[in-house]
């Protein structure tokens, strides 16, 4: 297996090297670059087949050596400090990232999901969804990426009915397609969802408002009926916020 980890700190390289040689025992190759324009050359000579990719560099950005790329093949992980703004775009896109300074136990963690999807093909798709949320394109024209256990859902934002708390688990469900099960908790896609209008109306439920077609009073706190007839409960606690979002949309 052939690893490339691309970071413009030559400190934080050698700490990556030695993490990553301890993997599996070093039975791997590791190759490294400072930058955007040698990550381009490196993942064109040496073809890795995971790239450790950070997010800001000296020259640009992980996300710049990204879009200089044609059919990218290998496994991605990125590497960032406590930048939101890159953090949310790469949970968009389901792209796997570990926080700096990088936690071993973590670190192996991503090179086992890596190292398991080898073969899978969908980088090119999920970078398309990634690029997405630095556009101006309208909000539930952009697309969100969903895995479970056998697949991986490129699913549009307005397509999302609304999404309930299983535990640590989330359901979400769709209109004109079977629900999805996903291994992030609620709050996880509430961070997520929240700028596109997603609000909570129950501490298990979290709701597209555009699929919001009826407020049942017949209860206290009253139910909300959505497309397709799925019914969504409202909490007493959330009860006045809701009534006054649904009056000024």
């Amino acid at each position: 297996m052939k690893i490339l980890l691309v970071d413009n700190e030559k400190e934080i390289r050698l700490i990556l090297k030695d993490m990553v040689a301890a993997y599996e025992n070093g039975q791997h190759s590791i190759e490294e670059a400072d930058g955007v324009a040698g990550g381009i050359a490196k993942i064109l000579s040496f073809k890795p087949d995971i790239v450790l990719l950070d997010v800001e560099m000296n020259d640009g950005t992980g996300f710049d050596l990204l879009k200089q790329l044609t059919n990218p093949s290998f496994q991605l992980i990125f590497t960032t400090a406590h930048n939101q703004y890159a953090i949310q775009a790469i949970r968009y896109s389901a792209i796997d990232y570990l926080l700096k300074p990088v936690d071993p136990v973590e670190l192996r963690n991503s090179l086992e999901k890596a190292k398991a999807n080898i073969s899978n093909q969908n980088l090119q798709k999920q970078l398309a969804v990634l690029m997405q949320q630095f556009s101006a394109k309208a909000e539930p024209d952009k697309q969100l990426v969903l895995k479970d256990i056998d697949k991986t859902y490129f699913i549009k934002t307005n397509d999302i009915l609304y999404c309930e708390a299983e535990g640590s688990y989330t359901k979400f469900y769709l209109s004109n397609s079977e629900p999805v099960f996903v291994s992030h908790n609620l709050r996880y896609y509430e961070d997520m969802l929240s700028p596109a209008g997603f609000f909570r109306t129950h501490h298990s439920c979290l709701v597209n408002p555009s699929k919001i077609k009826i407020y049942d009073r017949k209860t206290d706190s009253g139910t909300l009926i959505l497309e397709g007839g799925h019914s969504v409960p409202v909490s007493q606690r959330k009860k006045d916020f809701v009534l006054q979002l649904l009056e000024n949309r």
